[in-house]
């Protein structure tokens, strides 16, 4: 029943089946929204609406994620359950798109810039597993992170090396020329962010096509490259660190079309294999999941 409920909830959503569904809600849920306000809200938000489709079910941060879109694409509700099946969260947002720039992809084909297996945190084509989306400068970048058993951590998280991805090696995603290095940032707190340097320590590599790879967040004085240095696809660049406006180690990883990642604009990244990774995969060297 669980199952069900979970795979046809846009249905039952659409139906007005507030009441049963308020019910699997969490206790911190409706502590914040009564079951009248819920209703109100709900019943607003369907309207024009004939059709819920489910376009995302992942696993994020230990929940069982699912994106409905409405069949114009401008609506998502997007629900989040715990392993009790039980609702932890929904969200009621206008679905936003861009089209245009969803259909440029890399000339070059690119590998993810890591020597094992990552979870992919962040990444995809739209803001709900993708923060990044909204932003035209980092539209298509990816967060990388390390997981054991759902946790990016081990012991507690007060520490960065208590972090798996942290000190981790990086690697050059592509053939190319390092153009740009900043390698001096200190490492921040975990649950701290230094956002005057937003990206940290990173590299910027020059590919072929006029394109530009950007890795970020090393760890303060790893990198082993500088500028004018050709390097290969899989060579080592430097650590995974936590610098920047990052709250834990994590790489940040995009592809764009000049160097100047202020002004540049993200471009969708190629993957060798034909992959196309999101929020909740797991990628390892080649580009798979």
């Amino acid at each position: 029943m669980i199952n069900q409920f979970k795979e046809q909830f846009g249905r039952y959503f659409l139906n007005g089946e507030f009441e049963g569904i308020y019910g699997k809600t969490a206790k911190s849920f409706q502590n914040l929204v009564s079951f009248e306000q819920f209703r109100e809200l709900s019943l607003n938000y369907n309207s024009g609406v004939s059709s819920y489709t489910c376009i995302v079910a992942n696993t994020f941060q230990g929940l069982e994620q699912y994106i409905w879109v409405d069949e114009t694409y401008s609506k998502a509700v997007v629900i989040a359950f715990d392993e009790q099946g039980i609702i932890q969260a929904i969200y009621l947002k206008p679905f936003e798109t861009f089209p245009s720039s969803d259909q440029v992809w890399t000339k070059n084909t690119y590998s993810m810039p890591i020597n094992d297996e990552w979870y992919v945190f962040w990444g995809g084509t739209n803001e709900f597993i993708n923060y990044h989306y909204p932003y035209e400068q980092q539209r298509y970048a990816y967060d990388l992170v390390q997981m054991v058993n759902n946790e990016t951590y081990k012991n507690s998280t007060l520490q960065n090396e208590n972090y798996y991805a942290f000190g981790t090696e990086v690697v050059a995603p592509a053939d190319g020329v390092v153009v740009e290095v900043i390698d001096g940032i200190k490492d921040n707190i975990p649950g701290e962010m230094d956002e005057e340097n937003a990206a940290g320590n990173y590299c910027i590599i020059a590919h072929e096509h006029n394109e530009y790879s950007m890795i970020a967040h090393f760890k303060k004085d790893s990198i082993c490259v500088k500028t004018g240095d050709n390097v290969k696809a899989g060579q080592l660049l430097g650590l995974c660190g936590n610098s920047g406006n990052s709250s834990e180690a994590h790489i940040h990883f995009q592809v764009m079309d000049q160097q100047d990642f202020l002004k540049a604009k993200s471009l969708r990244i190629k993957f060798h294999g034909g992959e196309e990774p999101i929020q909740g995969d797991i990628v390892v060297p080649s580009g798979g999941k």
